[in-house]
């Protein structure tokens, strides 16, 4: 799992049909072969690691489904490292399972913030709402506003600076919020054919 919160903006050294080699330095303190790493919203297994890059394996499913497909050498892309227990969770729960790719529509340039404007696949749209997290190349935002399946997110220069959105990428990897899932798993599944429902009488039950 991770939080969302990007430790460094890496650099695709060399990238082939199966394997991708990242340039960096923080996310290398403390890792080891085997350890996850997040890249762009994607979770990555560590299977080399150098003085300043590590290596991953990418599977057909990943360059099928995430940016990966269009990824090039030289690209910045967004890490971060696994949660720890004893970490702070400074954005929410990220699982670096991507469910699509959204597209950049828009970028406005406020006094103090940014308002990026993002198209997300109409499937997703369900699970995402305003005030909500979503993860948006593996950076966890807070959805602003939300018409249709565009979403708009207000992002800080901070934040802006130090991810790959200063690149101005137009494709970006999408993950909506774990939550959403496990409230429509429970909503739709029920005994004798008869649905769960999250009233007051189960949120009463349950210490809410």
């Amino acid at each position: 799992m991770f939080t969302g919160i990007i430790e460094e903006v890496g650099k695709i050294l060399k990238y082939d049909l199966d394997t991708v080699e990242i340039q960096c330095s923080k996310v290398l303190e403390d890792t080891k072969i085997g350890d996850s790493i997040c890249v762009n919203g994607v979770c990555q297994t560590v299977t080399e690691i150098s003085q300043n890059s590590f290596k991953a394996n990418l599977s057909q499913t990943t360059k099928n489904i995430t940016t990966f497909s269009s990824i090039k050498t030289g690209s910045l892309v967004n890490l971060e490292r696994a949660l720890s227990l004893s970490s702070r969770l400074g954005g929410h729960l990220v699982s670096g399972h991507i469910e699509g790719i959204g597209y950049i529509k828009k970028i406005d340039k406020l006094d103090e913030f940014f308002n990026i404007f993002v198209e997300i696949p109409q499937n997703l749209e369900k699970y995402v709402v305003k005030k909500g997290s979503i993860t948006i190349d593996g950076i966890s935002l807070t959805v602003a506003d939300l018409q249709n399946n565009t979403v708009m997110v207000s992002v800080i220069p901070h934040t802006f600076n130090n991810t790959n959105l200063k690149c101005n990428y137009s494709s970006v990897n999408i993950e909506t919020d774990i939550l959403s899932k496990y409230v429509e798993k429970f909503l739709s599944t029920g005994n004798n054919n008869v649905k769960n429902v999250i009233d007051e009488k189960f949120l009463f039950e349950n210490g809410f």
